[in-house]
């Protein structure tokens, strides 16, 4: 009842054309930056990892890091373009991301066991991100993004719960 309150009472107030104020635009967008952010760091690494594998599961993981990183490649076009849905500029420098991510680079060579432990870091990352948004977008009432972010988690959970069974000896 407190989303519906809040958003009759910006239908009152300065909004857009969805109804969002300012503020809510503002709160949504700076989330959604910081996880495009992440997601930009995270598919950076995941082609690292996939040009670089070596090992006895060479095969499985350069074929798993290509897919994983396609995924993420969507993922990000479909934050900016949610980002451009409410009038702002989503981060679209390496310097942005860099600087507003919060998920780290690999800057050595590690092992392949090392590169699923990472991704898996990563996804935890990604999911404290979304979770982030989702807060967020509740108090908003951002229904749209909302159930982006669902799909998103739902899917990272999956991919982690993969992985997990991979490392498993």
């Amino acid at each position: 009842m407190e989303v519906l309150e809040k958003r009759q009472k910006n239908i009152t107030d300065q909004q857009d054309d969805l109804g969002f104020s300012k503020l809510d635009k503002a709160e949504v967008v700076t989330s959604l930056n910081q996880l495009l952010a992440d997601y930009e760091i995270h598919y950076q690494k995941l082609r690292n990892f996939h040009w670089n594998v070596t090992g006895p599961d060479f095969f499985d993981l350069h074929d798993k890091f290509e897919e994983l990183y396609h995924d993420a490649f969507e993922k990000i076009d479909a934050i900016a373009e949610r980002i451009r849905v409410f009038d702002n500029r989503p981060y679209s420098t390496f310097d942005e991301f860099i600087s507003n991510g919060t998920l780290k680079e690999v800057k050595k060579e590690i092992t392949a066991l090392e590169m699923v432990k990472e991704i898996m870091s990563d996804f935890q990352g990604l999911i404290q991100d979304i979770t982030q948004v989702v807060t967020i977008t509740k108090s908003t009432g951002d229904i749209g993004t909302e159930d982006m972010m669902l799909d998103f988690t739902k899917y990272l959970e999956k991919q982690h719960w993969m992985l997990k069974s991979f490392i498993v000896q």
